[in-house]
């Protein structure tokens, strides 16, 4: 690949996350779905997460992060998240029976 000219892309650093405000949002939204039975405890913990991360974390105002920090929270996120018996049991039924298991 190098022969044919191959580069590694320029990592960005100008990424922007709103912080406080959208994660805010997230969890507003969230916490509406499980009080509407549209999703579990479970699914409410994943979702929280996952707007931590698409929120850039616990900043206080709309932020320039790197794709590097966005990365490192998303994978504090996920291995917080394999601690957790009803992650184990989701991947294992994934991995088993190639269906989502809602738990």
């Amino acid at each position: 690949m190098a022969d044919a000219g191959y580069t590694q892309p320029v990592k960005r650093n100008d990424v922007l996350v709103l912080g406080k405000q959208a994660l805010g949002m997230f969890l507003v939204g969230t916490d509406s779905m499980e009080a509407s039975h549209y999703i579990s405890e479970h699914d409410k913990k994943i979702a929280n997460k996952l707007a931590y991360v698409m929120a850039g974390g616990d900043l206080s105002e709309p932020t320039r992060v790197s794709e590097q920090y966005l990365l490192d929270i998303e994978r504090e996120a996920f291995l917080s998240l394999t601690t957790e018996r009803k992650t184990l049991e989701r991947i294992e039924h994934m991995l088993k029976r190639g269906k989502p298991l809602r738990n």
